[in-house]
């Protein structure tokens, strides 16, 4: 496969002071450096290996990769897919596969695709692929930091002081935290995992894999349940930092790479450069390199991904409102407690003539997080009813 591009950042190094690039992995054949595990793995099969076909689990990128390199190889292959894989990247699969690689769409979250892939290889004889939890999967992945190193020495001289990539179940940190820590062991390396999957934390603080009780499969690429084995203790010698980054904060850089930049990035993919500024720090003039590793986006998402954003950023909020079922109910509430900045975006309410008061749900924008608190002080000396519906509370899980 072709070398991904290394690219300066002036967005990033703006705000951080430090000196940004972007490694390009959405730019590969398949669009995340999920190939770079995937083609190393099958490569290296022997002849009653490859005639037997291979199988893998997949949230979408790794089967990419799979399909991939089995059409390119001649093999057949099976990838299965939890339901919550975008349709973009299904459809992905079976594109790259051709005739020789199967979608098989299976469970609810990765882990149930790991449990598919194990009972097909049980009946089949298939070899699995697994999409980080094998060392020849971390050792295709980790060529992403060799390429890194001497993309940067050839354009600075120097290798970078800190290099920033995502956290799904510890593949490509595992690789890359190895290779650095031989080779350039001065190098800062920091994985990001998403906060609603945060399951390499949760095994470095157990000492072993432990399955995360509830999973947020928002950032589909790293939303895993259970760390991998192998790569586990990988990522614990490496020495490599491990941060996580809340998943609205990963939607606003979605859109900032979007709308400043021009990069289609995925949730996942988006997860490195996210965690630059409150959550990893750098020092100014510091060389960063922030892993970009996959832009398999459904633009359907784009929506949910704007709504994420404007909540975490402060911006949305949601409030149950009890009307009194009269006229001029809602002027009072447009003119008394609005303000000239405030927005309302969603309104539902159902009149009932049984009733003296209705609810009404209200989704207002304001224009800077400061406007919230003059906003609720209207919302108590206007006398009405309402209750706000709070982020992660089970009311607000309805509206995203």
């Amino acid at each position: 496969m072709r070398t991904t591009p290394l690219q300066h950042s002036a967005r990033l190094s703006a705000a951080t002071g430090a000196h940004v690039s972007l490694k390009r992995e959405d730019l590969t054949s398949v669009r995340s450096y999920k190939v770079r595990g995937a083609y190393n793995l099958i490569a290296q099969l022997s002849a009653d290996e490859l005639a037997r076909g291979v199988v893998c689990a997949s949230a979408g990128n790794h089967g990419q990769g799979v399909a991939a390199a089995c059409r390119e190889l001649g093999v057949r292959g099976r990838v299965m897919v939890p339901r919550t894989t975008p349709r973009q990247k299904r459809e992905r699969i079976a594109a790259l596969g051709g005739d020789v690689c199967e979608v098989v769409v299976v469970g609810d979250v990765y882990d149930d695709a790991v449990t598919a892939t194990r009972e097909e290889a049980g009946r089949t004889g298939a070899v699995v692929v697994p999409a980080f939890d094998d060392p020849r999967t971390v050792a295709g992945q980790g060529t992403v930091a060799c390429e890194v190193a001497e993309q940067h020495l050839a354009l600075t001289g120097r290798v970078p002081d800190v290099v920033v990539v995502p956290v799904g179940g510890g593949g490509l940190l595992a690789g890359t935290g190895t290779w650095f820590a031989a080779r350039h062991p001065g190098t800062r390396l920091v994985g990001v995992e998403p906060a609603g999957a945060a399951s390499m934390a949760a095994a470095l603080a157990a000492g072993r894999p432990v399955p995360l009780r509830e999973v947020e499969t928002f950032v589909d690429g790293a939303a895993v349940r259970t760390a991998g084995h192998v790569t586990l203790p990988l990522v614990r010698d490496s020495g490599a930092e491990l941060v996580a980054v809340a998943e609205g904060r990963v939607c606003t850089e979605m859109l900032a790479l979007y709308q400043v930049d021009g990069i289609i990035a995925e949730p996942a993919g988006a997860l490195a450069s996210a965690a630059l500024g409150d959550v990893v720090l750098v020092e100014p003039g510091q060389d960063v390199v922030c892993v970009l590793s996959g832009g398999n986006n459904d633009v359907s998402r784009y929506g949910e991904v704007v709504e994420r954003s404007l909540v975490h950023e402060g911006l949305k909020h949601y409030f149950l409102v009890q009307f009194a079922q009269e006229p001029g109910a809602l002027r009072t509430f447009l003119d008394e407690v609005l303000g000239p900045d405030d927005d309302i975006t969603r309104f539902e309410y159902l009149k009932r003539n049984n009733r003296e008061t209705g609810p009404a749900l209200i989704g207002l924008e304001i224009a800077r997080p400061g406007d919230l608190a003059p906003l609720l002080a209207r919302m108590t000396a206007s006398g009405l009813d309402v209750e706000r519906l709070e982020p992660g509370s089970p009311a607000f899980q309805y509206l995203l």
